[in-house]
């Protein structure tokens, strides 16, 4: 697939100060940017039948869509109110009000959400259900923020198996793999200046980047990992507040749809390798249009306005959870966050993420179970 230098050169304008500037609740190096259980959730552990692949661990790799309390403190707003709102009442490290993908994931598996790896040595007796090495802001390649890349994510883990944390009978016979990318090396690409011309090749590497590691934890015994195909980025907040939240960039959702053709491509290539279904593909990119257009999911909570964020900065110097020095608030909350599909510009609220994973459940099912 092609993208024409008219619609590159569209991306790239449109995008350039929304995408590429910052990631939402986060702290970027040197400057700042910036206990309502949804039903599906508390239901999905129940009476669930494995038959040839039995997970009892879950490890995580990838940035904000997948973490869940990784980020330092002095880093992220996702420590600070009003994230953790719904759940667990507090900030608690996830980029949200409540629970993000990886607990929607860990649930439908039947297991504990993994400790973020940050916090391990706190929570020893939740080894067993694996770990989330997961940081928001990061990607492939390193990004504006100055946290570990997916690399240095699968060096923590493979630490760990060489101290027998994890054996690899553990990793074969028991463990599934989430490979969370949602778009920070396009932002930080952007940011440094990246030229025009050269976005579809950058496009590439990082997809090829991905493989690389998904072949790496493959190699390390993982029989089963899901890597997350690029969320439709035109319809993220940051983006639609150029109209006012109304409609969707599809310029932007042709750059995307280049990064998920070449990932499909890939992940064909390394399953008819490895003759079998040890690669999946979630697919965010269809989830979320699916449930954009129509405003959410039959049975469950209507989201009137999805493009809009329920917390969002005052005014485009302030992001949610922004305070200034005198300590007030610089950012305002919706009345009801199960109402909006979107937390913040970047991130799903627990209800936004209820109904992207309720309408992937029966992809779950066919191709994970």
């Amino acid at each position: 697939m092609k993208i024409s230098n008219l619609f590159i050169f569209s991306f790239f304008l449109i995008t350039g100060f929304l995408w590429g500037v910052r990631v939402e609740g986060l702290r970027h190096h040197h400057h700042q940017n910036s206990h309502n259980n949804p039903k599906s959730y508390k239901n999905d552990q129940k009476n669930h039948q494995f038959y040839n692949f039995k997970p009892t661990k879950m490890f995580v790799f990838g940035d904000s869509y997948a973490d869940t309390g990784n980020n330092r403190k002095s880093m992220a707003n996702s420590w600070k109110q009003p994230y953790g709102l719904t759940f667990p009442g507090k900030p608690s490290g996830r980029f949200s009000d409540g629970r993000v993908l990886t607990d929607y994931l860990a649930k439908f598996l039947g297991l504990k959400s993994p400790v973020p790896y940050r916090w391990m040595k706190y929570a020893t007796n939740r080894l067993r259900y694996g770990i989330n090495f997961a940081y928001g802001g990061t990607g492939v390649f390193n990004t504006t923020v100055p946290e570990p890349n997916m690399t240095t994510q699968i060096d923590f883990f493979q630490k760990l198996m060489a101290e027998s944390v994890y054996t690899r009978a553990d990793i074969e016979q028991y463990s599934l793999f989430l490979l969370s990318l949602a778009g920070n090396d396009y932002g930080a690409y952007l940011a440094n200046g990246g030229t025009v011309q050269d976005i579809p090749a950058f496009i590439t590497s990082v997809v090829n980047q991905l493989v690389v590691n998904m072949k790496r934890v493959n190699k390390l015994g993982a029989k089963k990992i899901v890597v997350t195909a690029l969320e439709p980025l035109g319809c993220l907040p940051q983006s639609t507040i150029l109209n006012s939240f109304q409609q969707c960039n599809a310029t932007e959702n042709i750059a995307v749809d280049l990064h998920n053709s070449l990932l499909q491509q890939a992940v064909a290539k390394l399953n008819n390798e490895t003759m079998g279904s040890t690669f999946v593909i979630l697919d965010l990119f269809s989830s979320f249009n699916s449930v954009l257009a129509s405003k959410g999911v039959q049975g469950s909570t209507r989201f009137e306005t999805p493009l809009k964020p329920c917390c969002m900065g005052i005014s485009n110097k302030y992001s949610c959870g922004s305070m200034n020095v005198k300590g007030e608030k610089m950012y305002t909350v919706c009345n009801d966050p199960k109402s909006a599909f979107f937390w913040d510009t970047v991130h799903p609220t627990e209800a936004g993420w209820d109904a992207v994973y309720t309408n992937l459940k029966s992809t779950l099912t066919q191709k994970i179970l």
